[in-house]
């Protein structure tokens, strides 16, 4: 079966354009945002998708607005060509690859195909007080907790991103994967609070062979530390697999999980048993949960959680 070629998109009138023109013909528009340097995790998300539309939308942008000043933007890994190739070839294909120069530029905009990043022109979240992106969105409960302590930034970028993606793109359906389970929830939270006609989907987690969580980020593990990081993943499994068999007090699955982590040279940044809905963390496991866990191997800051529902 020959691979589809997606169109390439740059531009944000012609990417609205398309999809208002696909809508009329009596399509459905599937869409999955991503920071491109996709691995089988992003591809698992458009297949999810096609179980919900027609027409599949991937964006590739990396959002300055998520970066702190003290984040360093222009490390964050690319490499569109093998990206196309990924997106050209999985299942029934993606229609349109949407790769905007840049999101924040309101002056001389510059085209391109996304794989090269005009530094110059990019903002952070640290904003320019002249003509730069001063409008921004935030989910005020769900973004402050987890990621939320340590990144404060982080999710106003998000989300602020999404909406401009959302407002482009305009698709009927997106899908965002349950690794980054604040964000998703943070996303549906907002589609809500804001009356966007888009339906969020969470795609489960897409797992490597030994269990390490897929993320663009495992690239920069060193690999004494790619071992290291399967700690995270063997310590939520034990903890789901305790309260499965009855143990409900949250401490005492956090606890053990911390110190597996730490033993193997992490540094956990949190760990936290939550609310599904809510975010916000319980004491006792009464309803459905989710173990969330952050934590640094070397430079690398990874995240994992695992639901957790009890009869």
């Amino acid at each position: 079966m020959a691979s589809k070629e997606p169109i390439i998109i740059t531009e944000k009138d012609e990417m609205r354009k398309w999809t208002r023109t696909m809508r009329a013909q009596g399509h459905t528009i599937g869409f999955v945002p991503t920071m491109g340097y996709l691995h089988e995790g992003h591809l698992s998300l458009i297949q999810e998708a096609y179980k919900h539309a027609d027409i599949i939308v991937v964006s590739i942008y990396v959002n300055p607005g998520q970066f702190s000043p003290n984040e360093d933007l222009s490390t964050y890994p690319s490499d569109f060509e093998g990206d196309f190739q990924k997106l050209k070839s999985v299942g029934n294909g993606v229609d349109v690859v949407f790769c905007p120069n840049n999101l924040y530029d309101y002056g001389n905009s510059q085209t391109g195909n996304g794989s090269e990043r005009n530094q110059e022109k990019v903002v952070s979240c640290v904003e320019d007080k002249r003509m730069g992106h001063e409008t921004w969105v935030r989910v005020e409960n769900l973004e402050k907790g987890l990621c939320g302590k340590s990144r404060p930034v982080f999710f106003r970028g998000v989300a602020t991103v999404v909406t401009k993606l959302f407002n482009i793109v305009e698709p009927d359906v997106a899908v965002f994967g349950k690794k980054d389970y604040q964000q998703w929830k943070i996303i549906q939270r907002m589609v809500r609070d804001l009356d966007f006609g888009i339906t969020v989907i969470g795609s489960e987690i897409v797992r490597e062979v030994d269990g390490l969580a897929m993320s663009s980020r495992n690239v920069k593990l060193s690999p004494e530390n790619r071992q290291r990081a399967l700690s995270i993943s063997r310590a939520l499994s034990i903890s789901k697999f305790q309260a499965e068999k009855g143990q409900v007090n949250c401490r005492e699955l956090i606890n053990p999980a911390i110190q597996l982590i730490s033993e193997a040279g992490g540094t956990v940044d949190y760990a936290e048993i939550v609310e599904q809905e809510s975010l916000e963390p319980v004491e006792t496991i009464e309803r459905p949960v989710v173990f969330c866990v952050a934590a640094w191997f070397g430079e690398v800051r990874l995240v994992d959680n695992m639901e957790i529902r009890i009869n």
